[in-house]
């Protein structure tokens, strides 16, 4: 079976993640796509962050009746700080009948050269590319250093809507609900989270 990895601190988890997902299972040879909720990204700040546990509820309420979709904590449970490499070399061993693939934005793809063991990552895991704001056109540096590597970039609908997007939005008061699957909104709303 073909897994696409959506890897992502899903702070929170929106419509244009699942969007996406969907995407991939119905437009792609992606047969499932597994979220994995990473509990700390190297290159990002951990300041609004909410606990692991919260942002593993919120995408498991998310997918909850979609059968091609997974939430997946690996990550909870390796080395921290998580790196991709070291989470797919796991999961790789842990299921050897499934061929994994990365799902990422466009704009990633610039920062892939900083990632642990990148050129490993790209001998080993192709990569699925949907579109966002500040791609990699045009940055020839970075493309050179991708030369070879097995990147599709996939024609997804452009969805600019941020997870810091949402986070801002509650905190100023904003009627945010439809940018979120209800079930996820009501979570956020019953516990408060992001207001502050």
């Amino acid at each position: 079976m073909k897994i696409g990895l959506y890897f992502g601190s899903f702070n929170p988890i929106h419509i244009g993640h699942l969007a996406i997902a969907n995407y991939m299972v119905e437009f792609t040879d992606i047969d499932q796509v597994w979220f994995v909720i990473s509990p700390q990204n190297p290159l990002k700040k951990r300041d609004t962050l909410l606990a692991d546990y919260h942002r593993l509820e919120l995408v498991e309420k998310a997918i909850h009746d979609e059968p091609k979709f997974q939430a997946s904590d690996i990550e909870f449970r390796l080395p921290k700080p998580s790196y991709t490499i070291d989470t797919l070399t796991y999961l790789s061993e842990k299921h050897p009948n499934h061929q994994f693939t990365l799902i990422m934005g466009e704009d990633n793809l610039n920062t892939l050269p900083k990632w642990k063991n990148f050129r490993e990552l790209l001998d080993r895991y192709p990569i699925y590319a949907y579109p966002r704001e500040g791609d990699n056109a045009g940055n020839t540096k970075v493309l050179k250093l991708l030369e070879n590597a097995s990147i599709t970039l996939v024609n997804a609908p452009r969805i600019e809507i941020s997870s810091s997007f949402i986070r801002q939005s509650i905190r100023k008061k904003k009627e945010i609900r439809h940018f979120l699957p209800p079930e996820v909104w009501q979570y956020i709303d019953e516990m408060n989270f992001y207001r502050k």
